[in-house]
C-alpha cells in the first residue's frame, strides 16, 4: 500500500479543555480518498473523548481484518478510513454508524493530483513529480488511472461512494462542510452541524460547538491541506479545464448528478 507522510497534530491534546460526552454507539466517518477527510475527522475529534478514538490505523479493505475492534458494538469508537463497498466492509459495519463522505468529481481530479505529486505522499508514482507532465496529461490519468498504478475515478467513486448509497450510510457533501466552517455564525451553520453531531449521540449543541469546530478545522492541523503538502508541486489551477470536466462526464456519467451535485 501507498504510504503518507503526516506529522502528529495536538487535537487529542486541545480536546481536553472541552467536557465530553461518552460515545454510546461506534461511527466510522467512509470517504472517497481526497475528499476532505481530515476536516471532518478533525472536527468530530473534538466532540469524543480521546480514549474513544480510534487511532491505530486508516481503515481500509486490505487491513479491515486487523481492525474489527474499531467497530465493536459493546466499546464504542469513533474510526475512520476509505472503506470500500463489499460484503466484508457491509458486514463488519453492522449496527455501525456510518458517515460517508464526498467530494465534487471536478474538484476531486485536482486535489489528487496535487496530492499524488507532492512528497507527502509515497508510492509508485514517483516518476509524476519530475516535472515531465503536462497539468493537463496528470489530470487525464486522475481520470481515466494509469494502467496497472492506479484506479480510475470511474473505479473509485463507483465503490468507495455510489456502491453505499441507498443503504444506512449518510451522505456528507465536502462542500456544504466546508461552506459551514466559514460560515459558524449563520442558523444554517447550526443547523448542519446539529444534524452532523447527532450521529455522534449529541441531541443537544454544546454552547461552545463553534469553538471546537474551529479547532478541529485550523488547516495546519491537516498534514493533507493544499498549504501543507510537502515537495515541489506542479502548478495546478483552483478549477479544473473545460476539456477535463468534459471528460469527467464522459468517464463517469451521470456520477455529479447522483451525489448531488447537478
Amino acid at each position: 500500500m501507498p504510504t503518507v507522510n503526516l506529522p502528529a497534530d495536538t487535537l487529542n491534546q486541545m480536546n481536553a479543555q472541552f467536557s465530553q460526552q461518552a460515545l454510546p454507539h461506534p461511527v466510522f466517518l467512509n470517504s472517497v480518498p481526497k475528499c476532505g477527510t481530515h476536516l471532518l475527522r478533525n472536527i468530530l475529534r473534538m466532540f469524543v473523548p480521546p480514549a474513544q478514538q480510534y487511532h491505530p490505523a486508516f481503515i481500509q479493505i486490505p487491513i479491515l481484518a486487523q481492525h474489527l475492534s474499531a467497530f465493536d458494538l459493546k466499546q464504542p469508537k469513533l474510526s475512520w478510513g476509505h472503506l470500500l463497498f463489499s460484503d466484508e466492509s457491509a458486514m463488519a459495519l453492522n449496527g455501525v454508524k456510518q458517515l460517508l463522505l464526498v467530494r465534487d468529481p471536478y474538484d476531486w481530479v485536482l486535489a489528487r493530483a496535487r496530492f499524488f505529486v507532492s512528497d507527502t505522499f509515497q508510492g509508485s508514482l514517483e516518476h509524476l513529480k519530475g516535472g515531465r507532465i503536462s497539468p493537463e496529461e496528470l489530470f487525464n490519468m486522475m481520470i481515466f488511472g494509469i494502467y496497472q498504478k492506479a484506479p480510475s475515478l470511474q473505479e473509485i467513486y463507483t465503490h468507495n461512494a455510489v456502491a453505499w448509497l441507498g443503504t444506512a450510510a449518510t451522505l456528507v457533501r465536502y462542500e456544504e462542510l466546508s461552506r459551514h466552517v466559514r460560515q459558524l455564525d449563520t442558523p444554517a451553520a447550526q443547523q448542519f452541524f446539529s444534524e452532523l453531531l447527532a450521529h455522534l449521540g449529541i441531541t443537544t449543541l454544546p454552547s461552545d460547538w463553534q469553538e471546537r469546530v474551529k479547532i478541529g478545522s485550523d488547516r495546519q492541523q491537516s498534514g493533507t491541506a493544499r498549504e501543507n503538502l510537502k515537495g515541489q508541486l506542479l502548478a495546478i489551477p483552483d478549477e479544473l479545464p473545460l476539456a477535463q470536466k468534459q471528460l469527467v462526464e464522459y468517464a463517469a456519467p451521470n456520477l455529479r448528478r447522483i451525489l448531488g451535485y447537478c
